[in-house]
């Protein structure tokens, strides 16, 4: 299954990312919520309804990049590799 990654590429932790993904041969798709509104949206839905998120928006983080697998959300990357 193709792995999903909503960041943005301004975010340093996103193209750390998207460089060790590739690096590692995983196939994804990248939706970049700066330069797309429905990506946006879809990860501020993300945000908004998933408890994993708790945690940085009570340290007022963004919570990028974040990985689709499965229909499951997580944002370490070492899950996915």
């Amino acid at each position: 299954m193709k792995i999903i990654v909503i960041g943005s590429h301004l975010c340093p932790d996103t193209i750390y990312a998207l460089c060790k993904l590739k690096e590692n041969k995983v196939d994804f798709d990248f939706k970049d919520i700066s330069s797309s509104f429905p990506a946006l949206k879809e990860y501020l839905n993300i945000r908004e309804t998933n408890p994993i998120y708790e945690e940085v928006k009570n340290k007022g983080g963004l919570g990028i990049p974040c990985f689709l697998k499965d229909e499951k959300v997580t944002l370490n990357l070492d899950d996915i590799l």
